[in-house]
């Protein structure tokens, strides 16, 4: 089966399926000498698990790191670095009954006609347990990075938005809210919904904003891997994401030439730009202003009203589906998203020190 890597220079290859014995990564391309600890990673982790909160599926995971191998005194000595997490609490008997019928806007029915067969506990590779891999290598990445910061946060559920200036947000704000939303007004709506949405058997999406501040100047390359396309290659490849958007994104559309254009000015013998219509990325290339984007996360496809569908044999039938859901994607999703705009700008900056 391809694709299941990602990156050129520094590159991760995720394994493992939902009800398998254990999920992980192999993360080659990592430069030797890079201080790293299982403590690094798991404080990523621990945003990702699950029953972290109310909010979150109720499935129970510890998801502790192990790193196999890559690791020596404390650094990386510049080989391979493989890591591994336990699947602990999934319960595969709750999809028994999901063997010969296909659910709906799962990748049951596309996997099954692609590959002839396919795992129905928890989705096997298409479950969102596979972003385990991807939180793993986006922390180390954050460590190649360095001053580069990446920050995602919730800023949309169903029809409640918060207005948020990017430029703002301080990593401390997005934690105190399960729901990960920087304003805490907006954070308690959005929590109320998700809750009623849940005790409705439903679910729900939302708009999930990345701004990611001191990126270096040439950052990206011009034509197929400008660094806006690799991002949204990124983003589009984590489950339920529906759409990206980069700087003024889609309202672009509406606005002429003067008003989209960002001024360029020098300033502190900086150039810079007065306005960031480009979020940050001009030709393919970053121009060193805040990277900003936006993700749009469809409701979870497993929720516990009837729905219609049909059986392997192709008999018209109706399902209901049991076990332990999100009711919201989003507040488990922003580490991911941080992860893997991390490990497109760990991927770019090694490959800009490669070419000069």
């Amino acid at each position: 089966m391809p694709g299941n890597s990602f990156g050129n220079l520094f590159k991760v290859t995720t394994w493992g399926e939902s009800h398998g014995e254990a999920v992980g990564a192999v993360l080659d391309g990592c430069p030797a000498g890079l201080k790293l600890s299982e403590k690094d990673i798991q404080n990523e982790l621990d945003r990702r698990k699950p029953g972290q909160n109310k909010l979150t599926t109720e499935r129970k995971e510890d998801d502790k790191i192990k790193i196999l191998s890559g690791i020596f005194e404390g650094k990386t000595t510049g080989t391979p670095l493989s890591f591994l997490v336990a699947n602990t609490g999934h319960k595969s008997q709750d999809y028994s009954g999901l063997a010969n019928v296909y659910r709906p806007s799962h990748a049951d029915f596309t996997y099954e006609a692609k590959y002839s067969l396919r795992d129905y506990r928890g989705g096997g590779r298409a479950s969102a347990r596979e972003t385990i891999g991807r939180v793993i290598a986006g922390a180390v990445a954050k460590k190649i990075l360095g001053k580069t910061e990446v920050i995602a946060y919730v800023k949309q559920v169903y029809n409640i938005e918060a207005k948020i200036d990017p430029s703002k947000v301080k990593p401390a704000d997005v934690e105190k809210s399960p729901v990960r939303c920087p304003d805490q007004k907006v954070a308690n709506k959005m929590i109320q919904l998700i809750e009623q949405t849940k005790r409705a058997g439903d679910s729900v999406g939302g708009i999930i904003e990345c701004v990611i501040r001191n990126v270096p100047v040439g950052l990206g390359s011009p034509v197929f891997d400008k660094l806006d396309a690799r991002l949204a290659q990124a983003m589009l490849s984590i489950p339920a994401v529906k759409g990206f958007e980069v700087g003024s994104g889609f309202v672009s559309a509406r606005m002429t030439g003067s008003e989209h254009n960002d001024p360029i000015i020098k300033k502190n013998n900086k150039v810079m730009t007065l306005t960031n219509n480009a979020g940050g990325i001009v030709g393919g290339i970053s121009n060193g202003m805040d990277i900003v984007f936006r993700v749009a996360f469809k409701p979870a496809a497993s929720i516990s009203k009837k729905q219609q569908t049909i059986t392997k044999s192709g008999k018209t039938t109706s399902i209901q589906i049991s076990g332990r859901h999100d009711a919201c994607v989003l507040p488990r999703a922003v580490p991911i998203v941080e992860a893997m705009a991390a490990i497109v700008l760990a991927d770019e900056y090694l490959i800009n020190k490669a070419v000069k």
